[in-house]
């Protein structure tokens, strides 16, 4: 799993491993190689972010993350080839800010937020109530297999 980062050493390597095997663990449960995988993850800021929101959802307000995927036909993709599933953009004001009204750290909301747009980038959406338990119960497997659950 290759993570092609916005700016370089903003994460110490610990930080990077979670995220690079996040990603590897999405992409794996959806039958995917991910040693043939790409993400690119961009930090921006509530203003950079509003501004994209709006230009790309038409929602003129901050957000926490935008995906932008690249692929629509996953079947497509042979076993052995590298593909770029797409674009993960997170503004990190919004991820503190949240961190600190869920009670936890930086560090896993930033990985959760990750997770959350990876599988956007795979075709999950929370659109229905069927659609969201989907895609919550794939970050939930995630998260706990980074021992990153949500704590009561």
């Amino acid at each position: 799993m290759r993570i092609l980062y916005s700016e370089e050493g903003l994460f110490n390597d610990f930080m990077q491993e979670k995220l690079a095997k996040a990603a590897a663990l999405c992409v794996e449960k959806e039958g995917l190689n991910p040693d043939g995988a790409e993400i690119s993850l961009t930090f921006m800021s509530r203003e950079e972010i509003r501004k994209l929101n709006n230009d790309y959802r038409g929602i003129d307000n901050h957000t926490d993350v935008l995906s932008f995927p690249l692929i629509e036909d996953f079947h497509a993709i042979a076993a052995d080839s590298e593909f770029m599933l797409g674009d993960v953009v997170i503004c990190p004001q919004q991820a503190k800010a949240q961190a600190e009204e869920y009670g936890h750290s930086v560090e896993r909301e930033i990985v959760y937020l990750f997770v959350h747009s990876v599988c956007h980038l795979l075709g999950f959406d929370h659109m229905n109530e069927a659609d969201k338990r989907l895609m919550r119960q794939r970050e939930e497997e995630i998260m706990t297999a980074l021992d990153l659950e949500r704590r009561a």
